[in-house]
């Protein structure tokens, strides 16, 4: 007696040649890639796209970093700097809530009276 014969007397499910899996286990793709856990995956962002997701000036946000006030860029090879993009969301996130709350200071009106350019006249010499 062949195998294939033997299978199909003794079990009539094996003898099929679709292999049907038990109803609680899912039915996994072969096509799918290992996909590392999520805390694994950490994307770093370049300064253009930096400067596409927070629209500051370069020297602003360096200024900012040394403050401690924005997050640390840091250097993946000696030519590119790179920022954690969790990071930079995470800071927009706080800065919305900062500024919902009323926390975040805007900046004083400039002193008119101390223009080089066009100074302010006192009102008593306008014309």
């Amino acid at each position: 007696m062949k195998r294939e014969q033997i299978i199909s007397q003794e079990d009539p499910a094996l003898a099929s040649d679709t292999v049907q899996l038990p109803a609680n286990e899912p039915v996994e793709s072969s096509s799918k890639r290992f996909q590392p856990p999520a805390d694994l995956l950490k994307r770093v962002i370049r300064r253009p796209e930096l400067r596409k997701i927070v629209p500051l000036a370069d020297t602003t946000i360096y200024e900012m970093e040394q403050r401690g006030e924005f997050p640390k860029r840091f250097f993946l090879t000696p030519r590119c700097v790179v920022w954690d993009l969790a990071e930079v969301e995470i800071w927009l996130v706080e800065r919305r809530r900062a500024s919902e709350a009323g926390t975040v200071g805007k900046a004083p009106a400039p002193d008119v009276n101390q223009r080089r350019a066009r100074p302010v006249r006192p009102p008593t010499q306008r014309q």
